[in-house]
């Protein structure tokens, strides 16, 4: 039972590693999504729940924003000259920002980011779910 475990968490890995690596630019939630679906049409349950935590970490190794997109992205935020919101705790991922007073912008089409917005915080770029306001991702 170990031995068919460990082989189908193999192939798995072979099969749904390159397919995965594409799902970086949604980060986690996406390369879960892809994870699975790709894991379990290669190896079944199994291969879905590898799947899964293996697209989780690469996606989340990328961020939603991929790692190329970030200079240009960064780029167009500095162009566009946002306002600094002042916010009195840490700028990290999973802070809450508040909904009055903070301006949050559609991020460009070609960056392929559809489901955040952004915003600048402290005079830092911050990727942000729209519903909740929180930060998944700042931009260095």
């Amino acid at each position: 039972m170990i031995r068919r475990f460990i082989g189908i968490t193999a192939l798995v890995a072979t099969v749904a590693l390159p397919l995965v690596a594409q799902a970086q630019d949604r980060g986690v939630p996406g390369g879960v999504e892809r994870g699975s679906r790709e894991g379990e049409r290669a190896a079944g349950p199994v291969g879905a729940v590898v799947g899964g935590v293996v697209g989780g970490v690469v996606g989340g190794v990328a961020g939603v924003l991929g790692v190329d997109q970030r200079p240009r992205f960064h780029s167009y935020v500095v162009e566009q000259r946002r306002p600094s919101y002042e916010y009195n705790e840490p700028v990290r991922i999973g802070a809450v920002l508040p909904e009055q007073g903070v301006t949050y912008y559609e991020v460009p089409p070609e960056y392929g980011v559809r489901d955040y917005r952004y915003t600048v915080v402290n005079g830092r770029t911050v990727l942000v779910e729209p519903r909740t306001h929180r930060i998944v991702e700042v931009l260095e």
